[in-house]
């Protein structure tokens, strides 16, 4: 089987938000590293190259491949900061909807600037995504 890219590395996440060139961006990851620390109450770690991650879930498909994963985490990307894990729980839709501007694909939300959006409505899709992970995978 494959050697796994995103895997949990020693690299400083402080350091990886240091070398993002946009302060918009920059400023973002760092509302968005303490909004998840907060929620799932663990320190960030980087997962792989680019996605700062929070806490880890083990998992196995039917097809026998199995892995860990962080429970929630985002990549601030050139285009957008994409959220992985963020639109699971039964709620996202209505919590999509009051968002502000966004697009989804594949389980992932991407957002352009944090400004664009409603704050508390993302807190509230960390804390119900977190919610929904936790009892699909308890530990």
């Amino acid at each position: 089987m494959a050697d796994y890219k995103t895997k949990p590395t020693e690299l400083s996440v402080a350091a990886f938000i240091d070398t993002i060139t946009d302060p918009t961006k920059r400023a973002d990851a760092k509302t968005l590293v303490k909004l998840m620390q907060d929620a799932v109450g663990e320190e960030p770690k980087m997962w792989g190259p680019s996605i700062i991650g929070f806490g880890s879930s083990h998992y196995r498909y039917d097809s026998g491949r199995e892995g860990d994963m962080p429970l929630i985490s985002f990549s601030p990307r050139k285009t957008a900061t994409v959220l992985y894990s963020m639109i699971g729980s039964s709620d996202s839709k209505a919590l999509l909807a009051k968002l502000g501007k966004h697009t989804t694909g594949k389980g992932c939300l991407y957002i352009k600037k944090l400004a664009d959006v409603d704050q508390q409505v993302l807190e509230a899709m960390v804390v119900k995504s977190l919610a929904a992970l936790r009892a699909r995978n308890p530990s």
